[in-house]
């Protein structure tokens, strides 16, 4: 992998979301999605990965896809529900032993009309993937001994390997089993003790939830990075999905515009307008970079951040 990509100068950090295809033609797209993606230089691309390993396979093609044909940091992303430790030790290392080095720890959703809790096995929370991860990555690299310059006949422990980056997850509108906006920040804090190095928002439709989160966190001491993610949305139904799946109101006004809307072409405008001001919102408020989620196409995304004058990397250092 080649410098520190997603780094140009001037502009913010720039990350995308993908999921496994589910079919042959859908991985022949996902490529060529993967292709024009990495013309934007970001800093990673992550890659979904179900409940219990379901597409542990496929999200790990994707990985290595990335890994080899780009330039682009791959990261995968890992969940507690249906994993045992033992589980997700194996998960680890096989991404590990793929090259993989950046994980997004989840805690994960329970199967629906399950209880809270079903399925997580023996890892309870995402703060506890985070350790693991890090204790895996240990246990591959043992301590080994280094000269000390100067002083001929000395020995130090040099210090081991860590993954690229572990991050998590943060909800600037409030996890959905939280008792409180202060919970989700003393649970961001926990994930960052463990070893978290990177948070990534959940959905949100107001900048000002980003911001005022940031700044809650900020004061709780929550150091890391927190990455606002980014869901263009460009038609009623996914809106709807998107409300269902994460009881996150949209702004009435979107809901209502792309309702109305006959056209498709207008609905991509609409939608792609609507993500293009928050992601400027965002920024002006002191985002660190911006995460998209894709929905494994490229088009609505890079129409976002062109908008906001982001446009393909013409080198990559």
């Amino acid at each position: 992998m080649t410098g520190a990509a997603g780094d140009c100068p001037g502009r913010p950090p720039i990350s995308f979301e993908l999921y496994p295809p589910r079919s042959d033609a859908a991985a022949i797209a996902l490529g060529r999605t993967i292709d024009r993606l990495a013309e934007v230089d970001p800093a990673f691309i992550s890659v979904t990965f179900g409940a219990g390993g379901s597409s542990r396979g496929r999200s790990l093609t994707v990985l290595r896809y990335i890994l080899e044909q780009t330039h682009v940091e791959p990261m995968a992303h890992l969940t507690c529900v249906g994993s045992s430790h033992a589980e997700a030790n194996r998960i680890v290392r096989e991404f590990l032993d793929a090259g993989i080095t950046s994980f997004l720890a989840l805690r994960g959703d329970p199967p629906e009309d399950g209880d809270a809790d079903a399925g997580l096995g023996d890892l309870g929370s995402a703060a506890e993937l985070v350790q693991l991860i890090h204790r895996v990555q240990e246990e591959r690299e043992p301590f080994g001994q280094a000269g000390v310059p100067g002083a001929p006949g000395a020995r130090r422990i040099r210090a081991r390997p860590r993954p690229e980056r572990v991050a998590v997850a943060a909800f600037p509108t409030g996890h959905p089993r939280s008792r409180g906006l202060a919970q989700d920040v003393d649970a961001l804090l926990a994930k960052e003790v463990a070893g978290a190095t990177l948070a990534i928002t959940q959905l949100f439709w107001h900048a000002e939830d980003y911001l005022g989160f940031v700044e809650r966190a900020r004061a709780a001491g929550v150091s890391i990075p927190i990455l606002p993610g980014l869901m263009p949305v460009t038609t009623p139904a996914r809106l709807a999905r998107l409300t269902e799946l994460t009881g996150v109101e949209p702004p009435a006004e979107l809901a209502i515009a792309l309702e109305i809307e006959p056209d498709a072409a207008g609905r991509a405008e609409i939608g792609e307008a609507h993500a293009a001001a928050l992601a400027a919102a965002v920024l002006a408020g002191g985002a660190p970079g911006l995460h998209l989620y894709t929905y494994n196409r490229h088009e609505t995304v890079r129409s976002v951040l062109e908008r906001i004058g982001i446009h393909s990397a013409t080198t990559h250092g």
